[in-house]
């Protein structure tokens, strides 16, 4: 620009315009911007809506699922109580009908099947949201899994392995998931009523006079049917192996497990139909005290087995030192499991002495439930058997704790276990027809059923009869050829063998022994189950018999004592044979024992030393000298009677047959009669000596200690 032009006024406002001009532009850039930011907040608006939108599309299919997951859950549940309800009037119509080729397990089997089969072919696949994802990159699984989908994180559980081979073969239906239980529902759930009232609700008098065979079935026939069993099938996986039928690995250790696991007998029907005839009263107590250990021993036979870890690098070749660590390991589980039951239950039995629950029924049963299931979870937690732990704590609590409690309660405690026991049993029954069909890990191998099915039957003779030849040899009252070959015949497989077996089904081996067991109780409880009638009336074995009463004399069964006096005659009474075992703890547990944890005993003041008055007296209930009609149980503690008994009264000795004699010389039983105590009452009661005058201050048992098994 020339200096003369600025003069112009033209050009000068021309000059001058443009400050205007620029300062049009912000403006027209703040309305541009607004509206900019207008249009950008509606759309963030409209995609946040779409957002919120598709947020609760997503609640509402959740919550949709939940419901959905929810109405399955109910579902179901009711199909097993449907079960059990068509189970329960059909027993009722058998009973009616008088049938007993059929137990009550047998049918929730065969109901279980019909369910399990229109579960399998009957309902469609309703779910298809299943995706494998790879993670190569880590070397073990992980018990929670939290997986990022779209920035919403979701936990997953482990729920057990699959073989490559089966990956695409996973269950796609929600119904079949929701009946298919976790295996620790069995364990801390199913198993504690089924195995407590086992122990509660036992026959004392008669499992304690045959108390030694039964220890001697109980452990050394299921180890040696343990081993039998284990080395039997080793030869057949072996076998299989050539035959090229076995597609993994199967160790010698794994046959073992097999055999511990289907060692455990569960005779339930055979029981059932004895109780309902009224069959001999030993062979009764001999098959219900093997059955009832003997599920006690397998669960620490196979834990032991699993514990087993020899040294270097082959873990499943024989290992001296691993054998003896897993024998410890058996008495440690075994003896701490036992002892953890037995000191609950006379936790148990203190408290109900020494407080005032009877007062209040319901508290004193709710507190006894409570006490009895918890000795299961208890065990468990501690790394011992929950099995062993509530079985023992069941006969503790019958023996001592019994004693205790209300005459409401008492009624109400047998009343509910049995009932628990009842649905439990029938429940696990009706799951294992359900699991037939819904078990989606089933491996079947013909050759590995039929060499169970010989190994056992070898396993069970092979412990049946050689040890009852053994224990003939002490025993006064013979186990008869009848009584074996029908105990022989009687080990059926049932909810233990079923609970051990489907506990671990994550390896080949493991799959391949649930579903033989499966099978193997299908077979024991429809045939032999069903044969119990024909089988007991072809060995000629005693039917319609008074539990309550002793059998007849015959050969050299028995003996029978000779009285003196008149009414020799009448007093002559007929002498049962009793385990030696607890005629030594008995004296024991009656003179100290039963005073110090119930209500019931001879005083404490009378068979403690002097010097433990003070003792004696806390310890000592006031009921023992106010009750003129003590408590007792109904399952009498009385297994031996008259004739394994010698009662010192004072100065006197009386023998059961009436006969008494003197420790110095001058005291008669005719004498002044002193002040009985209610135990010397319900002493005189049981033996039958009421109508005998008797001078003394306390009571102390003498045993005859003699041979007996």
């Amino acid at each position: 620009m020339e200096p003369g032009d600025a003069a112009r006024p033209g050009f000068g406002r021309a000059a001058r315009a443009p400050p205007r001009r620029l300062l049009l532009p912000p403006l027209l850039l703040s309305l541009l911007l607004g509206r900019g930011l207008r249009v950008a907040a509606a759309a963030s608006a409209s995609s946040g809506a779409a957002a919120e939108d598709s947020s609760a599309m997503e609640e509402l299919a959740t919550e949709k699922e939940a419901e959905e997951s929810h109405r399955q859950d109910s579902v179901s549940l009711l199909t097993f109580i449907l079960l059990l309800t068509l189970t329960i009037l059909t027993i009722w119509l058998f009973k009616h009908r008088r049938v007993r080729f059929l137990h009550e397990t047998g049918l929730a089997m065969i109901y279980g099947l019909i369910v399990g089969v229109i579960l399998r072919y009957g309902t469609p696949a309703t779910s298809g949201r299943d995706k494998s994802l790879s993670c190569t990159q880590e070397d073990r699984a992980f018990s929670t899994l939290l997986v990022n989908v779209s920035g919403k994180f979701f936990e997953y559980t482990l729920k057990g392995e699959i073989s490559p081979g089966k990956i695409n073969s996973v269950e796609q239906n929600d119904m079949l998931r929701k009946v298919t239980f976790d295996p620790e529902v069995f364990f801390n759930i199913l198993l504690p009523p089924i195995i407590f009232h086992a122990g509660y609700s036992l026959k004392k008098r008669h499992f304690f006079r045959n108390l030694g065979s039964i220890l001697a079935y109980a452990f050394l026939g299921t180890a040696v049917s343990c081993f039998i069993i284990g080395n039997l099938m080793y030869g057949v996986v072996k076998l299989m192996k050539i035959m090229g039928q076995l597609s993994d690995k199967f160790y010698y250790t794994d046959c073992l497990f097999f055999g511990a696991i289907i060692s455990a007998t569960d005779p339930v029907t055979v029981l059932a139909i004895f109780n309902e005839l009224h069959a001999d009263v030993d062979l009764y107590a001999l098959l219900f005290g093997e059955s009832v250990l003997n599920d006690a021993v397998a669960i620490v036979l196979s834990s032991s087995i699993v514990a087993y870890q020899p040294a270097g690098l082959n873990t499943h070749a024989f290992d001296a030192a691993a054998f003896f660590k897993s024998v410890g390991i058996f008495l440690g589980i075994f003896s701490g499991s036992f002892t953890m039951g037995a000191v609950t239950g006379v936790v148990t039995a203190l408290v109900t002495k020494f407080t005032k629950l009877h007062c209040f029924p319901l508290l004193e049963t709710a507190l006894f439930f409570l006490m009895s299931w918890s000795t299961f979870l208890l065990a468990e937690a501690c790394g011992f058997t929950g099995v062993v732990a509530v079985l023992f704590c069941g006969i503790t609590q019958a023996h001592y704790t019994y004693n205790n409690l209300s005459v409401e309660s008492r009624s109400r405690t047998k009343q509910l276990f049995e009932v628990l026991h009842f649905l439990a049993e029938n429940f696990i029954f009706s799951y294992m027809g359900l699991a037939l069909f819904t078990f989606q890990k089933h491996v079947f191998s013909p050759v590995f059923i039929i060499g169970a099915f010989v190994a056992i039957f070898l396993g069970r003779a092979a412990h049946i009869y050689p040890l009852s030849f053994f224990l003939n040899l002490g025993r006064r009252h013979k186990i008869g050829w009848n009584f074996q070959h029908m105990m022989m015949f009687s080990g059926l497989r049932g909810a233990m063998a079923f609970a051990l077996a489907i506990r671990d089904t994550a390896s080949y081996a493991r799959q391949m022994m649930f579903t033989t067991t499966l099978l193997i109780v299908f077979f024991t409880v429809w045939i032999i189950g069903g044969g119990t009638t024909p089988m007991l009336s072809w060995l000629n074995i005693r039917v319609g018999v008074d539990p309550d009463q002793d059998p007849p004399p015959n050969n050299d069964s028995f003996q029978v004592l000779q009285g003196d006096g008149p009414d020799s005659a009448r007093g002559n009474r007929t002498k049962q044979e009793s385990a030696w075992i607890f005629r030594l703890w008995y004296s024991f547990d009656h003179n100290y024992l039963k005073p110090i944890l119930t209500h019931s005993g001879p005083p404490l003041t009378t068979t403690l030393p002097a010097w433990c008055g003070l003792l004696a007296r806390c310890l000592t209930s006031p009921q023992v000298y106010d009750n003129q009609e003590p408590l007792r149980e109904e399952d009498s503690d009385f297994i031996l009677t008259e004739g394994d008994l010698t009662l010192t009264y004072g100065d006197s000795t009386v023998t059961a047959n009436g006969s008494s004699g003197s420790h110095t010389g001058s005291t008669s039983l005719e004498g002044s009669r002193r002040t009985k105590s209610s135990s010397e009452e319900v002493l005189e009661r049981d033996l039958g000596m009421g109508d005998q005058k008797v001078s003394s201050r306390g009571t102390r048992l003498v045993f005859p200690l003699e041979d007996n098994a």
